[in-house]
């Protein structure tokens, strides 16, 4: 029996074997789960693949993408030239009100995103009420990789998600919460750091990459350590390091470990099983390490997380 999860991707391994089956081009359906005022958000499935060639479009609004699962190659335009980011679980995509855009998906099929979308009027009121300061409003970086800050809204958006079809009703005005809360953190996030675009690295090397973060996304509770991962991509274990992070934003241990963490989060949001069963199946293998690597990344310990959550 699939779990909550497992879910969320197993909805999308099961579009893109529907479109291989019927030899049909890919497409992307979006599903509106809720909106507002100037806000909308979307569940967004993608069943393209490496012979679907990718289309310009333009951002209408302000845009914050959460990937639940799959990858793609997200490029825009930025500061008057071209740049490119591989998208994988885990990270945002970030889109400002009239920037064109492409999204290819060379080196695996198909993704599954939430995406947040705000009207450039009430995401500017937004800002300002979050202390945002004068000049011109935008986001200044096309992607922000899986970070800590970060994963608490990751972890409720994906529950929210996979709680979705059950719990409608009681969903809208959590949701309306989410995409304030979200769009707050990001707007700190990319006004007090600096976060360095991938430099456009080889095709290669993002094929690689992307091969890895594929397999951590089918078995996050495998053995995978970084010898390991760098066999599965043909590098050398200082390269695959070197160009995992350059690519992803966060090194091959951080990423497996913030996966796991992820799952786990989901689970305990959305589903009434014993918390140390949810730890095994998460590829922990002591309960004191999950707990600590839980309260770090969460602030809370998992008792607690569980008793707060959506359910």
């Amino acid at each position: 029996m699939r779990n909550s999860w497992q879910k969320l991707r197993s909805d999308l391994e099961r579009a893109t074997a529907q479109r291989a089956m019927a030899g049909t081009p890919g497409r992307t359906t979006q599903r509106r789960i809720a909106q507002g005022i100037g806000w909308t958000v979307s569940d967004v499935v993608c069943t393209c693949a490496r012979e679907d060639h990718p289309f310009e479009e333009r951002h209408k609004g302000f845009a914050i993408v959460l990937i639940t699962a799959g990858s793609f190659q997200y490029k825009a335009s930025l500061k008057r030239s071209m740049n490119r980011e591989l998208m994988t679980p885990g990270s945002f995509m970030l889109g400002n009100p009239g920037q064109c855009y492409e999204c290819g998906h060379e080196h695996g099929a198909g993704d599954r995103c939430l995406s947040f979308w705000y009207a450039p009027d009430y995401f500017e009121q937004l800002a300002a009420g979050a202390g945002a300061r004068g000049g011109r409003l935008e986001f200044p970086v096309l992607r922000l990789p899986p970070l800590r800050e970060l994963s608490p809204l990751v972890a409720r958006a994906c529950a929210g998600l996979a709680l979705q079809d059950l719990v409608q009703s009681e969903m809208d005005s959590r949701w309306e919460e989410l995409s304030l809360q979200l769009a707050a953190q990001m707007l700190r996030l990319v006004s007090a750091n600096s976060f360095s675009p991938a430099h456009n690295a080889p095709p290669s090397a993002e094929a690689r990459v992307t091969r890895a973060a594929r397999l951590i996304e089918r078995q996050p509770d495998a053995e995978l350590n970084l010898s390991s991962l760098a066999q599965e991509s043909g590098l050398s274990p200082y390269h695959f390091l070197r160009i995992f992070e350059q690519l992803t934003g966060v090194t091959p241990h951080q990423y497996v470990l913030r996966a796991r963490l992820r799952q786990a989060a989901v689970r305990l949001a959305t589903e009434r099983g014993k918390i140390l069963d949810i730890v095994f199946d998460c590829g922990f293998g002591d309960v004191s390490n999950f707990n600590r690597a839980f309260r770090t990344e969460f602030g809370v310990n998992p008792a607690r997380f569980r008793g707060s959550a959506l359910i």
